[in-house]
Formats: structure tokens, sequence, C-alpha cells
């Protein structure tokens, strides 16, 4: 497992474009947002929520690709001949890409907390490790669909269907609790509606009980994970 995720990161290493992807695009499209509404309170509202979104954009599109190059290369085949499991394979992926997920989630939210001025009324201690959880979340959940992908641009196509609907879902748009019962219900299961009330209630609340969204979001990763290491497959399409 620790093999596979030093690999991976040397591979990473190696690659400035995906690096910057990683780490520079979501601070440049906060930093978009917060021209655009010129760091008023529109931004300081919208602003936590979208700092939830675009990690996990950003983490799916990325991980999905490269595991799926990595199948596509034979990388993956050759790897599960040796005595490494599923899971193990799974989790050297996880761990890889967490770590850049550490680094993204620093790099951002010390974007909004500094130079963006985002002020949150609870501590600015949960508001990065909610954006760290939303970022492996995006890696868990782009780990599972390349299990299901046969190129690059599969891989891109599941994003409107696994995350687009979260994000018209989430309550960012329209608050949960104000639409149609059956919309609401959906969004109830969706991760990525906890990850935003988590980031609601930190830029909100001085003392914000976050017990069920964090233990939602890392059950959802956690499972998300255990899901990809079941489907992945030995045999490279």
């Amino acid at each position: 497992m620790i093999a596979t995720a030093l690999r991976v990161l040397a591979q990473l290493r190696h690659d400035p474009r995906t690096i910057a992807m990683i780490v520079v695009v979501p601070g440049v499209l906060l930093t978009l947002l917060w021209w655009i509404y010129d760091g008023g309170p529109i931004f300081q509202r919208i602003g936590p929520a979208l700092l939830a979104l675009f990690p996990v954009i950003i983490m799916f599109l990325i991980t999905s690709i490269t595991t799926l190059r990595e199948r596509r290369s034979g990388t993956l085949e050759r790897l599960l001949t040796l005595p490494l499991g599923k899971v193990s394979f799974i989790l050297g992926y996880a761990l890889a890409f967490g770590a850049v997920a550490v680094v993204q989630a620093l790099v951002t939210s010390a974007l909004m907390l500094g130079p963006l001025g985002l002020e949150p009324a609870g501590p600015w201690q949960l508001l990065i490790l909610v954006a760290l959880l939303d970022s492996l979340l995006g890696v868990a959940l782009g780990l599972f669909v390349s299990a299901f992908a046969h190129t690059e641009f599969q891989a891109v196509q599941f994003m409107p269907a696994v995350v687009l609907p979260q994000f018209l879902l989430c309550g960012l748009l329209v608050p949960r609790d104000e639409m149609p019962r059956a919309l609401e219900y959906v969004s109830n299961v969706l991760p990525l509606s906890y990850a935003v009330d988590a980031m609601t209630a930190v830029s909100t609340e001085s003392s914000p009980d976050l017990t069920l969204e964090l233990t939602v979001l890392v059950a959802f990763i956690v499972g998300v994970l255990l899901l990809g290491a079941a489907t992945l497959r030995r045999r490279t399409p």
C-alpha cells in the first residue's frame, strides 16, 4: 500500500499540470468569485459552500482519470499479479491522493481565510477539516467511478451524473428544506449536502455541532473506497 502511494506521488511530482490543477485552480476559481462579488456579503455567504464544492469536482476528475490511465497502460494488471490485494491498491491510491488533498485543503483554506477575507463565525480549524474531507470525498468518488469507464472521456462523462446532481441538490441554490419533498429526500442521502451544511454551520455559528455532518462524510468516504475495491477488475478492458 505504501509502495503504491509513493509511486503515485512520484508520478504526480513529474506532472506540473496536474499539480497546478489540484492546488492552483480551486484558488483561482474562488478568487474569481471573490472578485465578482467584491468580497461582499454574498461572497461571505456562498464562499464556504463553494470551498466544499470545488475540491470535490477537481479531485474527482484528477483521481478518476489518473486511475483509469493506470488501467489502460496495463500497470494495474501487472500490479495485481503481485501479492497486492484490491483493498491495498485502492488504499494506496487513496493515501497518495489524500496527501495531495491535504495540500489542496490547506492552500485553498488559507487563501479564503487570508487574502480573500472570509470571516467564519466558527473555528477556522473546522473549516479546514471540512475542506479536507471534501477533497477526500472527491478522491473516493473518482476511484469508484474509474472502474466503470473505459476511456478518459468516459471518466469525465461521469461528472455530470455523479457530481452535478449533488451540486443542484446540496442547498447552495435553494435551501434543502424549501425543495419539493421528493428532492429533499434525495438530497438527504447525498454526501455533498452534508459538506455544504457543515461549511454553512462553520461560517454562521460560533460553536457549530458537526457530529452528524462529519460522521456522514467519513462514512461515505470509507464506504465508497470499499465499493471501489470491490468493483476493481483485474483485467484491463
